[in-house]
């Protein structure tokens, strides 16, 4: 009998052995995953939450954003704004200071099923860097307000987009860009972009 209270106490100290080490394993891999996460993966999560996030941008700024789409190196979305005008931004990921977010949208961005069904499912605007989002208004003639990383702002039409600038035609808002209403044109590199704001 004491033989059997023996074997059994053994026993049970090597499953409870076994089970500690498989919960260290499953630590384990969750922080390495958790390492792996991108700020664009943890952004890819919220764009289908439909929820808004306020962006902490680098000129002190804030602005809070229901994201629609996320590019490779982007996010744009509606911005909220007071009153019934609707604005669309684009915000490039060098502009942002941090991301903040609610408790919810946290544990949703770390979710990993969220994180393969959204990587899944965004196809090619993962892809597209802000040089194509920026040639798309320029081929649409849109007038944006693009808003600077160091403060300040300047409004205008897109006319074209290089690598790693792009031209804006400026002139007041709410005017349609005319060569006669053009003020001057200003080259803007692309790095000091915090905001490109249409609507």
């Amino acid at each position: 009998m004491r033989w059997d209270n023996l074997f059994d106490d053994l026993e049970s100290q090597l499953e409870g052995g076994l089970r500690a080490d498989e919960a260290d394993l499953l630590v384990e891999e969750e922080r390495l995953r958790l390492a792996r996460l991108s700020l664009r993966e943890r952004l890819s999560a919220l764009v289908h939450e439909g929820a808004a996030v306020r962006l902490l941008l680098v000129s002190g700024q804030t602005a809070d954003l229901t994201p629609a789409t996320l590019g490779r190196d982007w996010i744009s979305g509606e911005l909220a704004t007071v009153g019934a005008a609707r604005h669309h931004a684009i915000v490039p990921f060098t502009a942002l200071q941090g991301v903040a977010l609610t408790r919810a949208q946290v544990s949703n961005s770390i979710v990993p099923s969220a994180r393969a069904a959204t990587a899944e499912g965004e196809g090619l605007s993962a892809r597209l860097g802000l040089g194509y989002v920026l040639r798309d208004l320029c081929r649409r003639r849109s007038a944006v307000t693009v808003s600077f990383t160091a403060g300040g702002t300047a409004h205008g039409t897109v006319d074209r987009v290089g690598r790693d600038h792009l031209d804006l035609a400026v002139h007041d808002a709410g005017i349609p860009r005319r060569e006669s209403s053009v003020s001057y044109y200003r080259v803007i590199p692309l790095t000091v972009v915090e905001m490109v704001r249409t609507g």
